[in-house]
């Protein structure tokens, strides 16, 4: 009985994944042969999508999408925003008879027409000019959502710049698969066609109940509590991480999982974060253009179903203070298309010259275009959790582990390389088995570690798109990879080459591999000796966008154009500088509505307190001293309040001026008035009654108490 349920709950599962997708299966079925084969060349190669059948295809994707309950369909696209975009259509057109009927032209599915004039452009499109273009992306399968048909577009200006994060993405893509078939075929793997590289981003984020989030504005508005006193526990005894799933919390899951799973994404890990309240969940590998939608497509319905459990999914990077903020880990790793993972070292890694030269290749580019890849992580919900105790510090490395930082050693020495065989834990009791080692231990506090066969970037943002950082992994390690080409190509001995490459990597770059505690002090200090940049802020993590460096690999690999730089930058700031005004307004508006009449409230009735206590004469000393310390503390706010005010008026009366020096002025003036504000309203939250105190606190949303 028990194997004909669980058979029938695979099955079950087995015809629920992908159901709402327009996959490689359902092509198969619906399409004409020959133009499902022309659709795979397009998809497999880039060649060019003949509009023909574009038009077949239009046809059996609107009647597979009706079979499942559409209406509509979207261009689905991610603008600048760092969310996606949609714009709706029915399929329904008028007929001659009156009735309707339901159409859907190849023309309509490649390209559609939103207004650009509302979305970031950083100075490519003047406010008039309202045009642009959606065009489908037929690498990442069109699937069914909330009865319309989603198509993945990429968006761009009328003139032709990228406006969005995926365009640079698919350019990245085959910007990095040109060079590596090309140093692939120089190593004589001549049957390699395609190089992709994969992605599976690990996603963390929170969940507290509905109630209390509707009484934040602060939350509402920013995605961050901008005050709330810490509780007497926070993670202090580690015991929430990979804790018991709550039972509302492991329902919500399970229908994550199954709505994710009907739109082809495969979530496969779920488990308790380390604060209270925080979990992440996992997905198994996809290509990096495809696990960037479904990235995108985990955040949107993540919030989604946490509502229909009367929760809300917060996904800043740092929503309460003084415990952990959440990231996302982006898993790397590059493949052939004939199914060799180009990170994988093999049971001897010392020598496989392949592995050895990708290898270097990958250390040799993040230590060179290090500032490029701290921007692909920069926000200004990031810079409050960067070098905290749950994420990597903000300068970038790499960690190797011992295995093969000791062959690079080796190699660099001009000694021959060799490396231990995997050894076993025995675990000292007959009823445990013995277990395979792996060749590397996990560093968590590296922003860039190795991890078996794949690179892990932890630095990007909870809530960020992981477009930016992997079309930044893509490009800089093209970079390296055409430089490796140019010079194996015509080599006598291409043997000899490869390890002359891969020594002078491991001599000029070393600087970057660190195996030790990126959370210490003493690694500040020792990274400054090495010459390795510490970028803190998003402020100053946009000069790798301007610089002239950096400009000339993008445009080199045509990825990104100098324009499209320029602009990214500009929008960059104006993101920041918008963030921090919204967040200094909602602080100065709940000060004044919520905070500053609750204080004088409770101070009033204290002070109403002590006169009844001293009418029947009684000692008043304790009572005093309360309201003493309140009305000092409550003069501290007042004043911090005011000066909050000023900086955030003086700070926004630059927005004539260049953006980067306003950005400058909300980074050093205006966050500093906030924190110190903070400080203030936090103090005073210990002293007032909890009737009085407008605010849920930490302690109710994180605990429910």
């Amino acid at each position: 009985m028990m194997q004909a349920t669980e058979a029938a709950g695979t099955a079950a599962l087995s015809q629920i994944f992908g159901s709402n997708v327009f996959n490689d299966a359902i092509m198969r079925q619906t399409l004409p042969k020959q133009t499902y084969q022309a659709l795979r060349r397009t998809i497999e190669t880039g060649s060019i999508l003949d509009p023909q059948v574009a038009e077949v295809v239009a046809s059996a994707m609107k009647d597979w999408a009706l079979s499942k309950g559409a209406t509509h369909f979207t261009h689905w696209f991610q603008p600048m925003t760092g969310i996606t975009a949609e714009k709706h259509d029915s399929f329904i057109s008028p007929s001659s008879d009156g009735r309707i009927i339901m159409e859907f032209s190849g023309k309509e599915l490649i390209k559609g027409e939103p207004d650009a004039s509302s979305f970031p452009s950083g100075g490519l499109r003047a406010t008039f000019e309202a045009r642009g273009y959606t065009a489908w992306d037929c690498t990442s399968p069109a699937f069914v959502k909330d009865h319309s048909l989603y198509i993945p577009t990429a968006f761009c200006a009328y003139t032709g710049e990228a406006l969005d994060k995926k365009t640079p993405l698919l350019r990245s893509m085959d910007a990095l698969s040109r060079q590596a078939v090309r140093v692939l075929k120089l190593l004589g793997q001549d049957q390699v066609k395609r190089v992709t590289t994969t992605v599976g981003p690990e996603q963390e984020y929170f969940l507290i109940d509905k109630k209390y989030y509707d009484q934040r504005i602060d939350l509402i508005m920013t995605g961050r509590t901008l005050f709330g006193a810490k509780p007497p526990k926070g993670q202090d005894l580690e015991d929430h991480y990979f804790g018991q799933i709550k039972d509302r919390i492991a329902a919500f899951m399970s229908d994550l999982d199954h709505e994710l799973w009907k739109m082809g994404v495969s979530a496969k890990t779920k488990h308790n974060e380390v604060a209270p309240a925080q979990h992440e969940l996992a997905p198994i590998f996809n290509t990096t253009n495809i696990a960037t939608d479904h990235n995108q497509l985990t955040m949107e319905t993540m919030k989604k179903i946490a509502l229909r459990h009367g929760l809300v999914c917060l996904l800043h990077e740092k929503p309460f203070a003084g415990v952990n903020g959440s990231g996302k880990h982006n898993n790397w790793s590059m493949s052939t298309d004939d199914g060799q993972n180009l990170l994988e070292p093999g049971k001897t890694p010392h020598e496989n010259q392949q592995f050895l030269l990708f290898l270097s290749a990958v250390i040799q580019a993040v230590d060179e275009y290090a500032d490029l890849l701290r921007i692909s992580a920069a926000s200004a919900g990031n810079d409050h959790r960067l070098g905290a105790n749950e994420a990597p510090p903000a300068i970038i490395s790499i960690f190797l582990g011992e295995q093969l930082t000791s062959i690079l050693e080796q190699i660099e020495a001009g000694q021959i390389a060799c490396c231990e065989a995997q050894s076993l834990l025995k675990l000292g009791t007959s009823s445990l088995p013995d277990l395979a080692k792996d060749s590397t231990d996990r560093n968590r506090t590296s922003p860039f570690a190795f991890t078996g066969n794949k690179f892990e970037f932890r630095m990007v943002g909870s809530s960020q798109s992981i477009a930016q950082c992997n079309f930044t992994l893509n490009t800089i390690v093209a970079e390296i990879l055409s430089r490796y080409a140019e010079q194996l190509e015509g080599a006598k001995n291409v043997a000899d080459v490869v390890n002359s490459l891969i020594k002078t990597a491991v001599k000029d770059h070393k600087r970057v591999i660190f195996n030790g505690n990126g959370y210490s002090d003493d690694w500040i200090i020792e990274a400054e000796k090495r010459g390795l940049p510490n970028i803190r802020t998003t402020v100053e993590a946009v000069a790798a966008i301007k610089s002239e460096k950096n400009k000339l690999l993008m445009e080199t690999h045509h990825v990104l154009s100098r324009k499209e730089m320029d602009s990214r930058a500009e929008i960059q700031y104006e993101i920041y500088i918008k963030t921090i005004n919204i967040e200094a307004l909602t602080m100065i508006e709940m000060s004044r509505r919520q905070l500053l009449p609750a204080i004088i409230s409770y101070r009033s009735q204290l002070a109403a307190d002590i006169k009844v206590i001293q009418d029947i004469e009684q000692d008043t000393s304790v009572e005093k001293k309360l309201f003493a310390s309140i009305s000092e503390a409550l003069k501290n706010f007042s004043q911090h309040l005011s000066e909050l005010d000023q900086a955030s008026e003086q700070a926004s009366a630059m927005h004539s001026q260049e953006t980067d020096k306003q950005a400058e002025a909300y980074r050093d003036q205006v966050v500093s008035a906030m924190n110190t504000l903070r400080a203030d309203a936090d103090e005073l939250e210990m002293m007032i009654d909890r009737k009085y105190w407008p605010l849920p606190s930490y302690s109710a949303m994180l605990f429910n108490v």
